[in-house]
């Protein structure tokens, strides 16, 4: 086992006394081709080329004398710390920061970065980061080959957003570019890099007393979620399908949350569509309604919350839609219950006023290869004064949660 592995970050400044004397008493040194070229190294240490982390760590575990990795930034920062410091390689490490690229990225962009959420892309997780960057107003995207600024703008189709993109960044060949969203994609961009993805109410602005990391969608006017539908000046007159109870049980068996998109179709006032948007998850809201668009919005304004709105008649609307994680059904019977399970999202929840259309529904889903819930649903709101009855809801929900093998 390596005798002693310190981490070096390295952010383009020349490298602090700290770093330069591990480097001189290194005899083995990990890191990517412009970390392996400093002039720092010393010349009789192996050279290991750091792509898998993994791969390094372990021929690090069986180096004999004293290892230093070499990375960008800040090492401990979505970076190369986390995997040297995993239990199988029994790597004890030295950290010695720099600047995080993050950090970097948004003092060139003059901006402050406290409510700021922070993502990684890669191919794997690129779908999700895509859904932070729709439902937060700033974003730095810590991008790989494959998941960079061209691909975020491609699935960031119809929704605007300010890309700052800081390629190379604490190199001779540093650049830092500023342009919409759409036109990110006709671009060919040098790796490493950073974006910053900026849009949305709140997207440059400076919170009065910040006191907690990343944006807080939940931080609105109203406490709480799934209350009173008075509460939501712009619903308009509820049906059945805006019952707060329903409203309720619906987010608890969808459990929509950050890297989600959920599609609320059906989405009349916009009351189900918030609440989403408030647990921090990517909403689409459809409704054939335009009036029910504007509701909608006008209630996103009023929680500060960002989602997408999308005039349309269900199923045929969907067809363009990117992958929904989950989707609440406000409307639209078993058509847009088999045309959203034919999408495979991962939990689907809906709601019917009759027996048979009930059952229909249900059918529908698990036809579709969801496990069905089905609840009957009976509110009766009640005059304090005098325990009157006011009002009085019955519904049947059905919430399907998609079965392990499914195709």
């Amino acid at each position: 086992m390596a005798d002693r592995v310190t981490v070096i970050g390295w952010d383009g400044s020349p490298l602090t006394a700290a770093a330069r004397s591990a480097l001189s008493a290194a005899t083995l040194v990990a890191g990517a081709a412009h970390h392996l070229a400093l002039p720092e190294v010393p010349p009789g240490a192996e050279r290991v080329r750091l792509g898998s982390v993994g791969l390094a760590a372990r021929r690090i575990a069986g180096h004999r004398g004293t290892a230093v990795v070499l990375a960008d930034g800040d090492p401990g920062f979505f970076g190369v710390v986390r995997t040297l410091r995993a239990p199988e390689h029994g790597l004890e490490v030295e950290v010695v920061p720099a600047v995080s690229s993050v950090a970097a990225a948004f003092a060139r962009a003059g901006m402050p970065w406290d409510d700021a959420r922070v993502v990684v892309a890669h191919q794997r997780t690129l779908r999700r980061a895509v859904n932070v960057c729709r439902a937060h107003p700033k974003v730095a995207v810590l991008t790989s080959p494959g998941a960079g600024p061209a691909e975020l703008a491609l699935l960031l189709d119809g929704v605007h957003r300010t890309f700052v993109v800081c390629e190379e960044l604490g190199t001779d060949r540093e650049q830092v570019s500023v342009l919409t969203s759409d036109k990110a994609a006709d671009h060919t961009w040098r790796d490493p890099n950073v974006v910053l993805v900026i849009g949305g109410a709140g997207g440059t602005g400076a919170s009065a007393a910040p006191w907690l990391m990343g944006h807080d969608p939940a931080a609105g006017t109203v406490r709480g979620w799934a209350g009173p539908t008075e509460e939501h000046a712009s619903e308009g007159r509820p049906g059945v399908g805006q019952d707060p109870t329903l409203r309720a049980v619906q987010l608890a068996r969808l459990g929509p949350r950050t890297g989600d998109l959920v599609w609320d179709v059906g989405c009349g006032g916009g009351t189900f569509a918030v609440e989403a948007a408030r647990f921090g998850a990517a909403v689409i809201a459809v409704d054939a309604d335009p009036a029910a668009r504007t509701r909608t919005e006008a209630a996103a304004r009023r929680d500060g919350v960002l989602l997408q709105t999308v005039t349309g008649r269900a199923p045929h609307v969907l067809e363009s839609l990117p992958e929904p994680d989950v989707v609440r059904i406000g409307a639209g019977g078993v058509p847009v219950v088999t045309a959203c399970a034919d999408r495979r999202p991962e939990r689907i929840a809906a709601h019917a006023t009759t027996r048979d259309e009930a059952e229909a529904i249900g059918s529908a889903l698990t036809d579709g290869g969801y496990a069905v819930e089905t609840l009957l649903l009976q509110t009766v709101g009640l005059d304090p004064a005098d325990w009157s009855e006011r009002e009085r809801s019955v519904v049947f929900l059905l919430a399907g949660r998609r079965t392990t093998g499914a195709p």
